[in-house]
């Protein structure tokens, strides 16, 4: 009885060793933005079909106004592979933007998307990476006045969308933003 004791001891403790957390900090980074979206719920993000006054309509959009496109991108939980209807197409540069939310909480890494037009007194030079900024803009609740730190940019044509998650529920509007590389026709 007792060799059947230290061999299920023995054997559990291997067995819990192996149930540890992944904490190196490459793993951590390279998947923060992606797991914070993943389990971000659509009523966080604004509906509001309110664009910037300043924001340039694309005068020759790859995808047009109405018609429909797959999304390519993960931005949201149920996003990558919906089906999308475009609902506003933009020429800007936009920006991944890290910031810490004006209500708390942890700080929001490698944030895609806010655009020119919605960084304070940002006028019409592009903004380098590491540029700290303060954004105008509520996608989701604590972004607006926050201050950023600029990850990337992209002179691109952004879109604003309107799809239903690839995961069931309520149909999601006026998302802001996807760029264009993160559209596909099929």
């Amino acid at each position: 009885m007792n060799k059947q004791l230290i061999f299920l001891s023995i054997a559990t403790i291997i067995g819990l060793s192996g149930c540890g957390n992944d904490t190196s900090d490459e793993n951590h980074s390279n998947n923060n933005e992606h797991a914070k979206h993943e389990e971000m719920d659509h009523s966080s993000h604004s509906s509001s079909g309110e664009v910037p006054k300043d924001l340039n309509e694309a005068k020759n959009p790859t995808y047009k106004v109405g018609s429909q496109a797959f999304l390519k991108t993960d931005h949201m939980k149920g996003m990558d592979g919906a089906k999308a209807t475009i609902v506003g197409a933009y020429d800007t540069t936009a920006y991944a933007i890290s910031y810490s939310s004006t209500t708390g909480g942890e700080r929001v890494e490698n944030h895609k998307w806010v655009v020119q037009e919605e960084i304070k007194d940002a006028g019409e030079e592009t903004f380098a990476p590491g540029t700290e900024v303060t954004i105008e803009a509520d996608h989701m609740e604590g972004m607006d006045g926050a201050t950023a730190e600029i990850d990337s940019a992209e002179k691109t044509t952004v879109y604003m969308v309107d799809y239903t998650p690839t995961t069931g529920g309520e149909k999601v509007t006026n998302h802001k933003w996807v760029t264009e590389s993160e559209l596909s026709t099929k």
